[in-house]
């Protein structure tokens, strides 16, 4: 018997970034504590589980852990990217505006190429909260 099942684990982090295209506060240096919620689907095994919560905390907890207490900058912010070059503190450059929709994209894509080896797992799904009331989700399966 086929059993399919979604389990999800939550990860928190805190790091800093700015919009520099924004119209409001957001275009100043300020940071959230964001969480990440995230959920795979797939086919239990002959003990009924899909992958142990262990494990996924094992996978996932090197890319938390890269941006946890950094600074997240845009490639195109050249006024961040000289004042970062001239200090210790931790950042991390992307290549995309650190909006919260496009972190989860970016997200998504890295966690879908560490969970793509188990061949058990069809689907990802990620929310992200930036704040106590606004979140990003996105998802990716195996079919499309």
């Amino acid at each position: 018997m086929n059993r399919t099942l979604k389990i999800a684990r939550e990860f928190h982090w805190e790091m800093g970034h700015r919009l520099p295209f924004h119209t409001s506060g957001c275009a100043n240096i300020h940071g959230h504590s964001y969480r990440m919620m995230v959920e795979i689907e797939g086919s239990c095994d002959d003990n009924g589980m899909l992958m142990d919560y262990g494990e996924m905390k094992r996978l996932v907890a090197p890319l938390v852990d890269r941006f946890d207490h950094c600074f997240l900058c845009d490639e195109n912010d050249d006024l961040m990217k000289d004042f970062l070059a001239g200090t210790p503190f931790k950042h991390v450059i992307v290549p995309f505006t650190t909006t919260a929709e496009n972190l989860v994209f970016y997200f998504l894509d890295e966690l879908w190429n560490i969970f793509l080896p188990y061949q058990q797992i069809t689907g990802l799904r990620l929310r992200l909260q930036e704040t106590e009331i606004s979140y990003a989700e996105a998802e990716r399966s195996r079919e499309g």
